[in-house]
C-alpha cells in the first residue's frame, strides 16, 4: 500500500509499505477514505516529539471503510463506513471505565505518562496512523463508530480529533452563562473551541492569534471578536483593558508547544528542544484570566517540563484543567449540534491533497501558506 512515512525533521514522503494485518482477534483493518493533518502532527514533522522513528506513518484523524475484522469483533462488519477517534483505548481499564479514554492504561508501554494515539510516535504507543491507504485499528469494538448516513465525510473526519478537542476545551473551562471566554489560537481546535463556547453560554468570545486570515475565519465561523497580538506591546494588558481590568472568566490555550510571541521561549522549545514546548500562550492565559478564573489547556505539549508561570497561577487562585480529549465521549452532543445545523465542521477545511502530495501538504500547512487552516489527505 502507499503510505506517508517520516524520514526526519521536515522530511516526509510516500512509500510502499505492507498492508497491515489482523494481529489480534479484536483488530479491524480500515481502508482509509479521508485523513487530515493536525496541528499537532506538525510537532512530529518539526522533530519536537521524542521517539518519533523514521518510517513511521502519521495521522490520527481519519475515516474509512472496514476492510477486515478479527474473529472477536462484533460491532463492525466489512463495508461499514466508520470514524475512528484518535485515542487508542481498551474500554475496560480503571481510566476507560471512567470515560478517560485518552488516559487508557493498557495500550502504551509509556502509559503512566500518556495514552495511545495513532501515528504519534513510540512515546504514544508506536501505532501507525491513517495517512495511508490502510490502517490497523485495535480494540475495534471500542473506538470506531459507524458514521450516521446523514453525516458527510469531511464533517465526520473533523469529529475524530479537532472538533472533539475544541469542544472539550470549552467543556474544561466550565463556562457559565455570560462568561467572557478568551481563546488563544485560531487554528482548527481554537476555532472549534470558540464556536463551542457559545453553545455553553458564553456572553463574549475573543480569539487571539497573529495570522490575519485565521482571525478572519474566527470572525466568520465562530462569530468571535479577534485580537492580533502582534499589534500590542503586551497582549495581556490589552485583554485586561477590554475586560474591565479584571481579565477573562475563562481562557483556553489551543496553541500548545509551538507558540510564537516570545523569542527566548520559542527558541529554547522549538529549536534547542530544552522544553517540552513553548508555553507563551499558556503563560498569557495564566496572566490574562481573572483571579479565581479557569484556564483550559488542549494545545499539545511534549512530555518534558516547560517554563510555566505556576506561581502566578497559584497566587491568583486559578483552576487549571487539561487533558487529551476523550474523543468518543464528545460525539453524542456533537452529532446533535451537527444534525440540527448549529455547526458544520467541514467549514474550516481549506485544502485537499492526494496522498501522493503529502510532502507538499505538510509544507503548506507548516509554513501557513495559501491561507491554509485545515488540510485533508485523500488516499
Amino acid at each position: 500500500m502507499r503510505a506517508m512515512t517520516y524520514r526526519g525533521p521536515y522530511r516526509v514522503q510516500v512509500e510502499n509499505k505492507d498492508v497491515p494485518a489482523i494481529e489480534h482477534p479484536n483488530d479491524a483493518i480500515i481502508r482509509v477514505t479521508l485523513a487530515a493533518i493536525c496541528g499537532s502532527d506538525l510537532h512530529l514533522y518539526h522533530g519536537m516529539m521524542p521517539d518519533t522513528r523514521v518510517g513511521t506513518t502519521f495521522g490520527h484523524e481519519f475515516i474509512g471503510v472496514v476492510e477486515q475484522v478479527g474473529s472477536s469483533v462484533q460491532n463492525l462488519s466489512p463495508g461499514d463506513r466508520v470514524m475512528v477517534p484518535f485515542n487508542v483505548y481498551c474500554g475496560s481499564c480503571y481510566f476507560c471505565s471512567r470515560g478517560l479514554f485518552s488516559n487508557c492504561h493498557n495500550v502504551n508501554p509509556n502509559a503512566t505518562a500518556v495514552g495511545g494515539i495513532y501515528g504519534y510516535s513510540h512515546t504514544c504507543g508506536g501505532y501507525d496512523g491513517g495517512q495511508a491507504e490502510f490502517v490497523r485499528v485495535p480494540f475495534a469494538d471500542v473506538g470506531p463508530s459507524v458514521i450516521p448516513d446523514w453525516m458527510g465525510d469531511e464533517d465526520a473526519l473533523m469529529c475524530t480529533d479537532a472538533l472533539a478537542t475544541g469542544y472539550f476545551g470549552a467543556q474544561l473551562g466550565e463556562i457559565v452563562e455570560g462568561d467572557t471566554v478568551v481563546v488563544f489560537g485560531a487554528g482548527p481546535v481554537g476555532l472549534y473551541a470558540a464556536k463551542s463556547a457559545w453553545f455553553m453560554g458564553a456572553g463574549r468570545v475573543i480569539v487571539v492569534d497573529q495570522l490575519e486570515y485565521r482571525l478572519e475565519k474566527a470572525r466568520s465561523f465562530a462569530h468571535a471578536e479577534t485580537v492580533n497580538f502582534t499589534e500590542f506591546d503586551d497582549v495581556v494588558v490589552h485583554l485586561k483593558r477590554t475586560t474591565d481590568g479584571l481579565g477573562a472568566d475563562v481562557v483556553i490555550d489551543a496553541v500548545g508547544a509551538e507558540a510564537d510571541g516570545n523569542f527566548i521561549q520559542h527558541v529554547t522549545a522549538t529549536k534547542l528542544k530544552l522544553q517540552g514546548g513553548s508555553p507563551v500562550a499558556l503563560n498569557w492565559a495564566i496572566d490574562g484570566v481573572r483571579k479565581g478564573g479557569t484556564v483550559s489547556v488542549v494545545g499539545a505539549y511534549g512530555p518534558i517540563f516547560s517554563a510555566v508561570k505556576f506561581g502566578d497561577a497559584l497566587n491568583k487562585g486559578l483552576t487549571l484543567r487539561m487533558n487529551q480529549a476523550p474523543v468518543k465521549r464528545q460525539w453524542p452532543r456533537l452529532f446533535e449540534h451537527i444534525r440540527n445545523g448549529h455547526l458544520t465542521p467541514s467549514d474550516i477545511v481549506t485544502h485537499r491533497f492526494p496522498l501522493e502530495d503529502v510532502a507538499e501538504a505538510y509544507h503548506v500547512f507548516s509554513a501557513k501558506l495559501d491561507g491554509c487552516i485545515k488540510p485533508v489527505i485523500v488516499p
